[in-house]
């Protein structure tokens, strides 16, 4: 797909979607945009303030209405939040709206790219590998349902990933 008008990006918190994000952005000259930062935005607070006050359904539903109006733009780079796959609605919007790509990585590499991150409310109860891999059972075969394409992003720098993407849109 040679210059699409619009990409997404999903996978797993500690993907990479942000930072690719934000140089396929630079690179294609296009908006990045990330739709867990929107939320913040708009609600004046973050994400595991959120969370706390209205649980994951209340952030879910505040991020399909996001998702929706995000993947409605042009000339657009979205980075969706890890959970964005969830909501069926959500992953047809996205499929149809946009070139889907899913940053895969390992759980291992997730552990160790979100260790010292506080912004991670599903990782504060619990054993955090464990978390992590109940959520990748989960969502892996919903990225990969909706995915135009899939790159590893483990041990890889975001411009080499970024790089491979741009050269695999052609």
């Amino acid at each position: 797909m040679a210059n699409p008008k619009n990409l997404f990006l999903v996978g797993p918190m500690g993907a990479g979607k942000s930072a690719v994000g934000r140089q396929l952005g630079r690179l294609l000259h296009l908006d990045f945009v990330d739709s867990d930062e929107e939320i913040e935005a708009r609600t004046g607070v973050d994400i595991p303030f959120i969370f706390e006050k209205e649980g994951e359904a209340g952030f879910r539903l505040r991020e399909v209405k996001v998702i929706d109006e995000l993947s409605q733009r042009q000339g657009v780079v979205l980075a969706t939040g890890g959970g964005a796959v969830l909501d069926a609605d959500s992953r047809s919007r996205l499929g149809a709206r946009g070139f889907v790509i899913y940053l895969h990585t390992t759980v291992q590499q997730q552990l160790d790219r979100t260790q010292r991150g506080r912004n991670r409310p599903l990782l504060e109860n619990g054993n955090k590998a464990e978390v992590l891999e109940a959520l990748m059972l989960e969502r892996d075969p919903l990225y990969r349902e909706i995915a135009d394409l899939t790159v590893e992003t483990d041990g890889r720098r975001v411009q080499a990933v970024a790089r491979d993407i741009v050269e695999a849109l052609g």
